[in-house]
């Protein structure tokens, strides 16, 4: 199992910058719609699993998209963000 996770992890590692902050963006648009769904007029049941379900997606993009950019990448992105807000 440690191999298999090895080997995942790796390949990850092997993305592009892009394709780790396409995984972000997906994070928090997948937060987004979990947290929308809870004001519907639909059964509690059928929100319940709606909301498991995207929150799931999102803890997952973002653990991947983590993974992806790695400790630098994370620091560009922040970098770029901090940049963009000042301007």
């Amino acid at each position: 199992m440690k191999a298999l996770w090895i080997k995942i992890k790796r390949f990850l590692k092997s993305l592009s910058f892009r394709t780790g902050v396409i995984c972000m963006l997906a994070c928090v648009v997948f937060y987004i719609i979990s947290f929308a769904v809870i004001p519907l007029s639909i059964s509690a049941s059928l929100r319940t699993i709606l909301w498991i379900i995207f929150f799931g997606l999102a803890k997952t993009t973002q653990y991947v998209g983590i993974i992806i950019l790695g400790k630098e990448g994370v620091n560009r992105l922040k970098r770029a963000l901090r940049k963009r807000r000042n301007s």
